[in-house]
């Protein structure tokens, strides 16, 4: 397996979890929302973890790496989400750890691995598809074996922006808690399983899906110019309102990722609130609610 045939650089603001131990594939079922067993085929995981009340806690991508279960998931959630993981180990044979920086997270555009679908692992590399996304992959590695010499400051920002067009979403500090699964979209993009055994926040996630049309979701915008940033309040002109999950300048203007509520509420002629609201332009996500 080569990475040297496609752009690719380490994505420095994600970070790496490893789970080791012979309960470790049995600790994270109980902790995210989709089925570990699908790990032991080589088959990448989208996840949530969530809190008891089913808010989402962070979103992690789980591959089956030979020196444990990794976990990627952004730098700043990385500290909080182990602590909290730790709390619930109680028995179990299972060691969660910082990869720091003997693992790291890169990304690849354009070349896909040799296995289609699954995780591929060569000499201690990697390598994932990110998502529905088969033009973008993970790298995953110790970092003198992944030395990508394309600039990593501007990589990220297209990888970044590359993941607001697929509609994939992250959780950041400022958006941890904020949200169940499904406002996120994860019930359309493979991150929860609905037949699996019980997990925390499952109760949350489970009743949602049940009771009917989910009235917030996650919608791709393109905002003006301005000084945004995850995690801010949004009041559109169409009276949908909401939180911003995900932003980044691009043209001249800026694409973001944002829950909202589905249904618009156009406010009455003199409402104060027309005078703060935004003039966004809404982007079809390449899936259907």
């Amino acid at each position: 397996m080569s990475i040297a045939s496609a752009p690719y650089s380490r994505l420095t603001h994600l970070g790496v979890l490893r789970f080791r131990g012979p309960d470790a594939l049995a600790f994270l079922q109980g902790q995210i929302s989709n089925d570990t067993q699908r790990l032991s085929e080589n088959i990448p995981v989208f996840a949530a973890y969530s809190s008891p009340q089913g808010r989402v806690l962070a979103l992690i991508y789980l591959f089956p790496h030979s020196s444990g279960l990794v976990a990627i998931l952004p730098r700043e959630i990385l500290q909080p989400t182990l602590e909290r993981m730790r709390r619930y180990i109680l028995r179990a044979k299972v060691q969660i750890e910082d990869a720091g920086d003997s693992l790291i997270v890169a990304g690849q555009v354009g070349a896909p691995p040799e296995s289609g679908p699954r995780y591929v692992e060569r000499d201690g590399i990697g390598m994932a598809p990110v998502g529905h996304d088969q033009n973008r992959f993970w790298i995953i590695g110790a970092p003198d074996k992944i030395d990508g010499a394309v600039n990593p400051a501007a990589f990220e920002q297209a990888w970044r922006l590359a993941d607001i067009h697929a509609g994939l979403p992250q959780v950041y500090a400022a958006t941890s808690e904020a949200f169940v699964a499904q406002m996120l979209n994860l019930d359309l993009l493979d991150g929860i399983s609905f037949s699996k055994g019980c997990y925390t926040g499952q109760e949350i996630i489970a009743r949602t899906q049940h009771l009917g049309r989910i009235k917030r979701r996650m919608f791709h915008l393109r905002l003006p110019a301005g000084d945004w940033s995850i995690g801010q309040a949004l009041h559109l002109s169409d009276g949908r309102q909401g939180r911003l999950t995900e932003v980044i300048e691009s043209d001249g203007g800026v694409e973001a990722l944002a829950v909202l509520n589905v249904e618009p509420n156009p406010p009455a002629a003199g409402d104060a609130s027309i005078g703060n609201s935004v003039d966004a332009a809404e982007i079809a996500l390449p899936y259907r609610f």
